[in-house]
């Protein structure tokens, strides 16, 4: 069942994580290997344990253990098989047990980072004299069990077996909990039980402290319900979840490396879409590929460079006709630079400084026939300005003017849901230098996000900081939309990131914002490309949706898979 299956664990929306907690709940509950009756049963075990650990009282190594009550029949998460018995890390084991060595003797030192999450990993160590360590440490030797107890180390399931310590013994962080097993129990079915979904999420519920730094109390951990198989049995699952650990591991690498693949093929493909240079080298690639986009569109990720595919084609010309009749670009920038001056005229904007011409060999690419032309940011703005490069005096009264920053700016959108306030005296000083508008466009200009951008469509006072650069079309020859779209295209945001100021936070300044070239086309042509995009993008959307319903009902048909095979139900 759980073999046959494995295609759809595994192809499934975190499909391997879960086929992997499925591997070892199965092997705690005695389904992944046969039982066999020659075995000597476990509650054989648990009395040559109390044994052994009465001889080490004895001789004074161990102290005597507090007897901890028998686990009720209640208290039994489920049945175990024939030769099984319940009981608890406490009694099969020493729990923080001590070492006792010379000073001079070379030990391990095992860190917290070192100890892995994933049940076939390993931690590392490094040699230390056991006089550096000994004090201020959790003490362990080599075959102990330990388990983070913290936050959120545990909850992530870190958690060894200590193994090639220096001359046997080590020590670590005091957020460890440890378990020396007696009666040759194999450690590292020990750790297979403390990295099952059930030990995590019942210790995650019961752990103390704040939230920042919650811990779980060793009383859980010493005294939960533990599975006891039969010695024989132990080695039998814990080689058998090696195995299946294994091809998980080959699955995941499997995926990863089908992932890359199929991002390059992708890549490679819709390449040719945005290396047309005509419409009809355009529609030759187009038909080459359709084909085949069922193959292609099969993830999110996909679609995504489709859209921006999208793009590319649509500001380079490729994504609608041009028409001989439509009024060229060089006739909307005149009409844009009369604009311009009158507004100047009228003390509403400052003059601009002109710039330089775009040679030739600065053009990303040629321009379709049919009136466009390469122009600057600034030659189709009537402002290019920042916000407040001194942070404003703030206050809490949601009833006073919006701080707008970065984090305001999403890609296409903006988002109120925080914000800090400024009086209103403070906000009309501020507009003196910028007062948004609707149909600016709004970019980040300062940190991780830089690029990203949204057109203002809501009436809405606001005062901006450094982080954000406006730009104000002049709507008679440039579309607010188109512009947008522009400035998200592949080359405008590679052209956004070269030009920045390389430092620890980059930074991208207005004069290098103004200078960030734009192919303009015809004004109707604007629009119907607007149009177009927009058609295509819902397109795109609605694409997402049913990728996204389809990963859903995968996902649910496996956990269906793995509720049945953990419950030993067959699967309709």
């Amino acid at each position: 069942m759980l073999l046959s299956n494995l295609n759809l664990l595994a192809t499934a929306p975190g499909g391997v994580a879960r086929l992997r907690e499925l591997i070892l709940t199965l092997a705690v509950q005695g389904k992944l290997v046969a039982q066999d009756p020659s075995d000597e049963p476990a509650s054989v075990l648990l009395k040559k344990i109390r044994v052994e650990k009465d001889r080490l009282i004895a001789a004074g190594k161990i102290k005597r253990d507090k007897p901890l009550a028998e686990i009720a029949d209640e208290e039994m998460p489920y049945p175990v098989p024939t030769g099984w018995e319940w009981s608890n890390l406490a009694t099969i084991g020493v729990i923080n047990p001590r070492n006792d060595a010379s000073d001079e003797t070379i030990s391990s030192f095992v860190e917290m980072r070192s100890i892995p999450a994933a049940f076939s990993a390993a931690h590392t160590t490094e040699s230390r004299p056991w006089r550096d360590i000994k004090s201020g440490f959790t003490q362990f030797a080599e075959d102990d069990v330990g388990v983070a107890k913290i936050t959120p180390c545990f909850e992530n399931g870190k958690s060894t077996v200590f193994k090639n310590l220096s001359n046997g013994i080590g020590a670590g962080t005091t957020e460890l909990h440890i378990v020396r097993p007696l009666g040759c129990i194999a450690s590292r079915y020990v750790l297979l039980f403390l990295k099952t979904p059930a030990f995590l999420a019942d210790g995650e519920a019961v752990m103390t402290g704040s939230a920042g730094q919650k811990r779980m109390p060793r009383v859980y951990f010493e005294s939960t319900p533990f599975p006891l198989p039969p010695l024989a049995e132990q080695s039998r699952i814990v080689t058998r979840v090696e195995e299946l650990m294994r091809l998980c591991d080959a699955l995941e690498v499997k995926g990863q490396l089908e992932s890359a693949q199929h991002a390059q093929l992708v890549s490679t493909l819709l390449g040719t879409l945005t290396e047309s240079e005509t419409p009809e080298q355009l529609t030759e690639n187009w038909q080459r590929i359709a084909t085949h986009f069922d193959l292609l569109l099969d993830r999110p990720q996909a679609v995504d460079a489709l859209e921006q595919t999208i793009l590319q084609l649509a500001v380079r010309g490729l994504l609608v006709p041009q028409d001989p009749q439509d009024e060229p670009a060089s006739t909307l920038l005149k009409k844009i630079r009369l604009e311009k001056d009158h507004l100047i005229a009228q003390g509403k904007i400052k003059r601009d400084k002109p710039l330089p011409p775009i040679a030739e060999d600065e053009q990303p690419f040629a321009l379709p026939p049919g009136g466009w032309a390469w122009v600057r940011v600034a030659d189709l703005c009537s402002m290019v300005t920042d916000g407040e490069h001194l942070t404003p005096t703030r206050c809490d009264d949601a009833t006073q003017v919006p701080l707008v920053t970065a984090k305001n700016v999403r890609h296409e959108v903006m988002d109120y849901r925080v914000t800090d306030y400024v009086p209103q005296d403070v906000a009309e000083k501020c507009w003196q230098r910028c007062k948004p508008l609707v149909g600016d466009i709004l970019m980040v200009s300062v940190g991780a996000t830089l690029g990203r951008l949204c057109v203002l469509r809501e009436p809405l006072d606001m005062v901006l900081v450094r982080s954000v650069t406006v730009l104000r079309p002049v709507h008679l020859g440039v579309s607010m939309d188109f512009l947008a779209l522009q400035l998200m295209s592949q080359d405008s945001q590679r052209e956004i990131w070269r030009e920045v100021k390389q430092s620890a936070q980059p930074c991208l300044y207005l004069a290098k914002s103004a200078a960030l070239k734009i192919a303009l086309p015809p004004l109707p042509e604007q629009s119907r490309i607007v149009t177009r995009v927009a058609q295509l993008r819902r397109l795109c959307f609605e694409l997402r949706q049913r990728l996204s319903a389809s990963q859903s009902t995968q996902a649910h048909l496996a956990e269906a898979l793995v509720d049945s095979v953990g419950s030993g139900l067959p699967v309709s």
